[in-house]
């Protein structure tokens, strides 16, 4: 009795070490983990296509963004932020570029690329694909893991965590280097609109914008401003405009389609 008694107390303080060994290695980056950008060019490129940051206007409120990446396996391994603290833009938005990310990553393809804004219209009620932004949902504890003193650094805990998460409006672009997808960035922090924007500019800067083909064939996976006064999109995959001149740096910036016609 009394060695089963020792070996049970033996058994319990095991298990009690190494569980949260075990707990804290999941939280840990995974090593080796692919990344299209690294932490410090993400940030230097963000701060640039940003007006807060001295980079152009993207229309809607200019504000400072963050910017998330995951790679191809949808791990989230880069975030960023363009302010000079981590409140300098909205906190909120932390959670909704990696969630975007994520989207474009998961419905893009080697010869097709999805932006977030491309999914709009089909998630309507009565689109093809609604219910889609509720049947990925993200992982809170990926979310909110570790301390907020690092969120937006080279250590924010969300990274080497795939965070799920399905957003339908614009901010979301898929990588591509010339042989395929190499993951997605997701851009949030001002309207949507002005979220593509300044993804698009990003992209380009990146050198990770060699988009094979997408829903609006011309401009790929631009996003398309063809709602109508009815709320219908005649190409299917259109965005609605935001209130301040988004579409039309879009369209000057090559990254939108204004009007009914998909080019």
């Amino acid at each position: 009795m009394e060695k089963r008694s020792v070996m049970a107390i033996t058994a319990i303080f095991t298990a009690a070490f190494l569980v949260p060994a075990a707990l804290n290695a999941q939280d840990q980056p995974q090593p080796g983990m692919s990344c299209p950008v690294d932490h410090d060019k993400l940030a230097d490129i963000l701060k640039k296509s940003v007006k807060s940051g001295g980079g152009p206007s993207n229309g809607g409120l200019d504000n400072n963004e963050w910017a998330a990446v995951v790679n191809r396996q949808g791990v989230v391994c880069a975030i960023a932020y363009s302010g000079g603290k981590v409140d300098d833009q909205w906190l909120g938005s932390r959670a909704i570029a990696a969630e975007k990310a994520n989207t474009a990553n998961a419905f893009s393809l080697k010869d097709k690329a999805m932006a977030t804004a491309n999914l709009y219209a089909g998630a309507q009620p009565g689109g093809f694909l609604f219910g889609a932004a509720l049947g990925n949902p993200p992982s809170q504890e990926a979310l909110y893991a570790g301390s907020p003193d690092n969120f937006g650094t080279a250590q924010d805990p969300m990274v080497g965590k795939p965070i799920g998460g399905t957003i339908v409006f614009g901010g979301g672009l898929a990588l591509y280097d010339g042989n395929g997808v190499t993951g997605a960035l997701g851009v949030s922090g001002d309207s949507s609109c002005a979220d593509h924007n300044v993804a698009w500019r990003v992209r380009h800067q990146l050198g990770l914008d060699r988009v094979p083909a997408g829903v609006s064939p011309n401009m790929k996976d631009a996003i398309i401003y063809d709602i109508g006064p009815d709320g219908k999109s005649p190409s299917g995959f259109g965005h609605p405009k935001c209130n301040g001149k988004e579409d039309q740096i879009s369209v000057d910036l090559g990254a939108g389609v204004s009007g009914n016609v998909v080019r």
